[in-house]
């Protein structure tokens, strides 16, 4: 795993969204709960989240500013963000590590499912850092109540139903929680089936240079399920809780027709939280909160035959300690601030014909600390705030070498340890009341990684021959984000520019030779090297109220671009989005409302000589919901229809040898219910 920052924070909260995105605190990078304190943002939460909800996390969020996914498939894949994926985006379980393979291989899936989710947070740039280099493209935050933190009364719950759509889903998931001061319990669980992907009729590529005309992305379907218990003591200044949870997902790999992964991963997490703890430590402590957890993941790849063919491990620990200090006047303000220790252990494997990484332990503790300083007052129109932050971690991963010593693959065991630092500048400056300017910087440095430094072998999901390089320095980044956000009443407006420079970035490259396996067939060989690199782009974001009355009608817009370079060769980054535009259109009365988007991708042509250009696509989204009242008690029925126009689409994101075998979703109709007690 890697490391490497700390986390100044700076920028607005992302303007809200018209029924999708809602505008309130983030939790993530914000340890000490300000209200204007986070990078670019964004959060899904209620409603919103229920009708964008889809069958991953990647597909969940897809589309939101600066976000798209890696899509091998409709089950396995992995936000990007600013066209940074794999081990650069921190994917997190109420921030804590979410221990898994999916950023080993894209045909691995992250074992958390957006059904059982109550809220999920995005945070865009170098703020995300708080939790280390591996966050240096940005963090995904999955929160939900399994371990309450505070009061929830009466016993109270939720089920959700839902079914149709491209792949037929068949869902169902509840919870129910409840407790006052002193206990209270959650527990909750879902079932999600599917079929085979519908798209639109595609020319699906043959092994033997031909290629078959296709309606359904073979082997495609899906069946997962899981659930968790937990339960915390509460009381008026905070909480101590622990919860178990396990998921289980069996899912076709699109990539081999006959493959299908058998995945579990169980976990015990342990939290409490500490407040206005007054006279703590001479009276400067004034908030503690602690973290831990346990996690046992492992998934099968299981051969047409049932034999298995390869089996990936991983069983880790993580834990997380903040403590904030009391705020204190300085100059013609005030500084408040976390200080904090993070560590993880995993101890990974993979054995079988497929593996192509070594046994490895993967250790990582680091120190950071968070400083704010506030300046003027609430009134002041020229109020706002200076934050600075720094990481320091120490790393250590180790490669086991060859399970067999007559087998030669991996060579000896051997251990790479690094000493990431990373540091961070931030602003925010009320211009007025309805004009906000936010910049930072910082400076980063990300360990490498166990394959980056000992991968050796085919990887079957790419197809390619990957090499690694136990010689791999630290990856260095300097990273700018600015931004301007504007707000008047339900009016909101947002625009963010980014560059990040890399003097060394790890990347897997052509090298332009090629590897004959035992069976005679060829693979391209690819090596990770460091490379001096670039990465820009920009994100806008808009909302408008038309009318409100009789009718509510609202206007929303969203854009985002992104390019990316290898400084060395001249050539474009792989697997970058194109230019995205998406306008939709909100419309209510009581409890009914209904939406219509249009969505649109550019042709992306810049990309490396090794891959194709994608086309550009528009699509047509329709959706409606109503909330029926049952007197305490509500229930909310939505149905949506994707691809209105059934075009025929593919996410130039997705890695080439996937990209023409799984085209996006084509029409279909779905629909579902959420009923609350």
């Amino acid at each position: 795993m890697k490391r490497t920052l700390l986390a100044a924070t700076l920028a607005a909260v992302a303007p809200a969204w018209a029924q999708t995105i809602t505008q309130q605190v983030v939790i993530t990078g914000n340890p000490l709960g300000r209200s204007d304190v986070a990078a670019p943002a964004t959060v899904l939460a209620g409603d919103g989240l229920v009708l964008r909800r889809g069958s991953t996390l990647a597909e969940t969020l897809d589309g939101l500013p600066g976000v798209a996914s890696t899509s091998f498939g409709p089950n396995a894949n992995r936000p990007i963000i600013r066209g940074q994926d794999g081990d650069r985006i921190r994917v997190l379980s109420n921030a804590g590590a979410s221990v898994d393979a999916s950023s080993l291989s894209f045909d691995h899936a992250v074992p958390i499912d957006p059904l059982v989710v109550e809220r999920l947070e995005v945070l865009r740039g170098p703020a995300a850092l708080l939790y280390g280099g591996s966050a240096v493209g940005g963090v995904v935050n999955a929160i939900d109540n399994r371990i309450p933190k505070a009061a929830v009364g009466p016993l109270s719950g939720a089920v959700e139903t839902r079914w149709g759509g491209a792949s037929r889903e068949r869902t169902l998931s509840a919870l129910v929680e409840g407790g006052g001061q002193g206990v209270v319990i959650h527990a909750d669980a879902f079932s999600r089936r599917t079929d085979d992907l519908r798209v639109p009729t595609f020319n699906r590529p043959l092994e033997d240079g031909t290629s078959e005309r296709r309606t359904r992305v073979v082997n495609s379907a899906s069946k997962a399920e899981g659930g968790a218990l937990g339960g915390s003591w509460v009381w008026n200044n905070g909480y101590l809780g622990a919860s178990v949870d396990s998921y289980r997902n069996d899912y076709g790999i699109v990539a081999e027709d006959a493959i299908t992964v058998r995945m579990r991963r169980d976990k015990v997490g342990l939290a409490g939280e500490a407040r206005a703890l007054g006279g703590g430590l001479g009276g400067f402590i004034d908030t503690v909160r602690a973290q831990a957890s346990s996690t046992d993941y492992q998934h099968q790849e299981v051969e047409g035959d049932g034999s298995i063919g390869t089996t990936f491990k991983s069983r880790g620990s993580d834990g997380r300690l903040e403590a904030n200090h009391r705020a204190m006047p300085l100059g013609a303000g005030r500084l408040e601030g976390t200080w904090g220790l993070q560590w993880e252990s995993v101890r990974f494997s993979a054995l079988g014909e497929e593996a192509f990484v070594p046994s490895t332990l993967s250790r990582q503790a680091a120190l950071f600390v968070l400083e704010r300083w506030s300046f003027g007052s609430a009134g002041n129109a020229s109020a706002g705030h200076l934050s600075a932050g720094l990481r320091v971690e120490q790393t250590r991963v180790r490669s086991d070498g060859d399970a067999d010593p007559d087998t030669v693959q991996f060579g000896p065991a051997q251990e790479r340890r690094y000493t990431p630092r990373s540091a961070s500048l931030g602003a925010v400056l009320n211009l007025s009341s309805a004009w906000q300017l936010s910049a930072n910087l910082a400076a980063t440095q990300r360990a490498p990684t166990s394959y980056e430094l000992y991968a050796n072998g085919v990887h079957a999901a790419t197809g390619t021959f990957e090499q690694g390089d136990a010689a791999q320095r630290l990856e260095r980044g300097r990273n700018v984000d600015l931004g301007l956000a504007w707000g008047s009443g339900p009016h909101h407006a947002k625009v963010a520019v980014f560059d990040s420079r890399f003097a060394n970035y790890i990347l897997l490259s052509a090298t332009g030779a090629e590897h004959i396996d035992d069976a005679g067939d060829p693979y391209p060989v690819f090596n990770f090297q460091g490379v001096r690199a670039r990465l820009y782009g920009l994100e806008a974001e808009a909302a408008w109220q038309l009318s409100k009355g009789a009718l509510d009608t609202s206007l929303d817009a969203r854009l985002d671009w992104v390019r990316g370079r290898n400084l060395e060769s001249g050539e474009p980054l792989p697997r970058l989005a194109p230019l995205r535009a998406t306008v939709g259109l909100d419309v209510g009365r009581g409890g009914w409302s209904a939406r219509a988007e249009i969505q649109h991708a550019r042709r992306q042509t810049d990309v490396p000589v090794t891959e194709q250009p994608t086309a550009g696509y528009t699509l047509v989204n329709l959706s409606a919901r109503y909330r029926l009242p049952l007197g305490p008690r509500n229930a909310l029925l939505f149905v949506r229809l994707r691809n209105a126009t059934n075009q025929l689409a593919y996410n130039a994101s997705t890695t080439s040898t996937v990209r023409t075998l799984s085209p996006l979703p084509g029409r279909a109709l779905s629909a579902g219910v959420r009923f609350t007690f």
